[in-house]
């Protein structure tokens, strides 16, 4: 049972076995297509377990101890893995996602010298996944943490040859690190306040103690939450995501939309039964998750370069989720990321197809929005995904986002006006930005070159499109207002009462969202404009993410590298340096003043020990 549990995270590490081994032997296609049929063969599994749960009348957990690990004194920690109605969506999530991402990848990455090598760093990212979402405790939720981080560092830089690159990937290891120091501390504050780290033993104490935990929960989830927003990319350490475009499109999609980013949210819901305990914390992130989804979202609408546009827009989305986390609305926080994996990374490879089909033209930026349109007709199927991914994006209905985002605000509306207007307002942003990239991409005439000569991808790209524009169109199925399928499959671990669908509010910001497509519709007709507005004034701060970044670069980044020279040159040179060299100059001009005793004449080494001998003799008549 325990190989059976274990298996979805196995078989990624054993496409990483052969591949390694073989990898050279089996080509290009053989190293993509093991790596994706391994990935296919945990989907499986994960699909057999969560049927194994939902058979169950009441979703019994399936858990088991794999190995004992750590053993000293109160410290009892194993590997345990958990397979219950929250880590079962999320498995099927990653797995199933990724599978499609694998596929695409074989397509995208044709013809790339370190073929073998991405497929690695892509097996081993879905193990690491796996061990994050199917831990028992927190310790090896921590390892899978960690291993995402690690992972997120060799994609993102996986064109290290290039210094932008390979510096998007340290900034998205060093800035995760500030965010991992707080959730480190969080887990040592867990096992300090309970003695343990299972999760079975500290939700346990949480609802026996209940408000005697009140303070200690505070501080906990404070510790956790700043994990939160360096794995979630969150304000103020949301600045790694939007420069990690610099990685291949497939990791984009991967990581930075369907599985890595959400995992702050998978945590804090996991960990809902601390978060409850401290209405303090709630209202911290309620209100940093909607600050960041408003900044994020205005930053979208400036962006020029067609990745980016999806990266602050992924920034401005796990804003929503975290907000509803923070408003006590776990499952429509869910939902969310649910519904996000599909028309995020939809959109993520249907931006990857466009910068396929626009060639390698060295004189054309392919990821500059500028150089594209007209592109509807020459990638009808690209087109046709991006559209759908968009409009679920801005939540215009039957589409998955308007249902989702539909309870997020719903929420805020009940709770927190200040949250409700933020959330508001980058709803109505959304589908302006939405509009603006859907024009300047793939409406009007080409503008260059590169444009005229579009085509369409391959079908090993275009094929996940289809799928995952499928689940763009249906998702929002798997939880209808007034108690859909996830709010009951979730509800032995979380009790939660099931809205009802607000139709004013929801016919409200539809009517928005859609005005805002036609306003974007209006503003664009002349794509020169896109140009023109990020030039200067307000265009040029929001185009600079608030120039939130900026302020680092002063406040943090340039003194720390004049720290750095400083020590460098006055320390380790000056100091360290002097002083060894130092030590070894005085010996050295010792040694040249003793040379001239070394002639090489016996008779001068025979007076000298003559007069050692007499100055020895003397010592002993005169002193002693």
């Amino acid at each position: 049972m325990e190989l059976f549990v274990a298996s979805p995270i196995l078989f990624p590490l054993l496409g990483i076995l052969l591949n390694v081994l073989i990898g050279k032997k089996l080509g290009e296609r053989g190293v993509g297509w093991l790596a994706s049929t391994v990935v296919v063969a945990s989907f499986a599994v994960s699909l057999a377990l969560f049927a194994q749960v939902a058979g169950d009348s009441e979703h019994a957990a399936v858990h088991v101890k794999v190995l004992p690990w750590i053993s000293a004194g109160p410290l009892q920690v194993s590997w345990g893995l958990l397979v219950d109605p929250l880590s079962s969506v999320m498995m099927l999530i990653v797995t199933g996602i990724g599978a499609l991402i694998h596929i695409y990848s074989i397509g995208y990455m044709h013809g790339d010298p370190h073929f073998q090598r991405f497929f690695v760093y892509l097996n081993l990212f879905i193990a690491s996944m796996l061990t994050l979402v199917m831990a028992d405790n927190f310790l090896v939720l921590f390892v899978g943490w960690e291993l995402v981080g690690l992972c997120s560092y060799l994609l993102i830089g996986f064109w290290f040859t290039e210094l932008k690159n390979a510096a998007a990937g340290r900034k998205a290891f060093v800035v995760n690190r500030i965010g991992d120091v707080g959730f480190v501390l969080g887990i040592l504050a867990i096992f300090v306040t309970f003695g343990s780290l299972d999760f079975a033993e500290v939700f346990k104490a949480v609802k026996a103690q209940g408000g005697a935990l009140a303070a200690a929960a505070g501080v906990i989830t404070l510790l956790l939450f700043i994990g939160a927003t360096g794995k979630s990319a969150q304000i103020p350490l949301f600045v790694w995501l939007p420069d990690a475009m610099a990685g291949p499109t497939p990791v984009s999609a991967l990581i930075h939309a369907a599985t890595m980013v959400t995992a702050g949210i998978y945590m804090m819901t996991r960990a809902h039964a601390l978060f409850e305990l401290a209405p303090f914390t709630q209202q911290i992130v309620a209100l940093v998750g909607a600050l960041t989804a408003l900044v994020a979202g205005t930053s979208a609408l400036r962006q020029l370069d067609i990745k980016r546009v999806l990266a602050y827009s992924t920034v401005s989305q796990l804003g929503f989720m975290v907000a509803a986390a923070g408003l006590g609305a776990y499952v429509a926080s869910m939902f969310h990321l649910l519904t996000h994996a599909f028309f995020k990374a939809l959109l993520f490879l249907a931006a990857g197809s466009v910068i396929h089909g626009m060639g390698h033209d060295r004189h054309t930026d392919p990821q500059d929005m500028r150089n594209m349109g007209g592109l509807a007709r020459r990638m009808p199927v690209t087109f046709a995904a991006f559209v759908i991914g968009g409009l679920a994006l801005a939540g215009v209905p039957p589409l998955s986002g308007f249902f989702s985002k539909d309870e997020i605000l719903l929420a805020a509306f009940t709770h927190q006006p200040l949250t409700f207007l933020l959330l508001g307002a980058t709803a109505i942003v959304t589908a302006l930005y939405v509009g603006r990239q859907l024009i300047l991409v793939f409406l009007g005439e080409p503008r260059t070159a590169s444009a005229a000569h579009a085509h369409e991808s391959p079908a090993v790209m275009t094929a996940p499109l289809i799928a995952l524009a499928v689940g763009a169109v249906l998702g929002g199925a798997l939880n209808l207002p007034g108690g859909g399928w996830l709010h009951h499959w979730l509800e032995p671990l979380i009790a939660e009462q099931a809205k009802p669908l607000n139709l004013p509010l929801a016919a409200f910001f539809t009517a928005l969202s859609v005005l805002a497509l036609a306003v974007a519709g209006w503003m664009y007709r002349r794509p020169e404009r896109a140009a023109r507005e990020v030039a200067r004034g307000v265009g040029l701060f929001l185009a600079r993410a608030w120039r939130i970044d900026d302020a680092y670069a002063q406040v943090v980044v340039k003194p720390f590298y004049f720290i750095s020279t400083v020590c460098a040159q006055v320390v380790d040179v000056g100091l360290v340096d002097g002083a060894v060299n130092g030590v070894g100059d005085v010996f050295r001009r010792l040694a040249q003043l003793v040379r001239g005793l070394q002639t090489g004449l016996v008779r001068n080494y025979g007076l000298v020990m003559l007069l050692g001998a007499v100055l020895v003799t003397a010592y002993f008549v005169v002193v002693r």
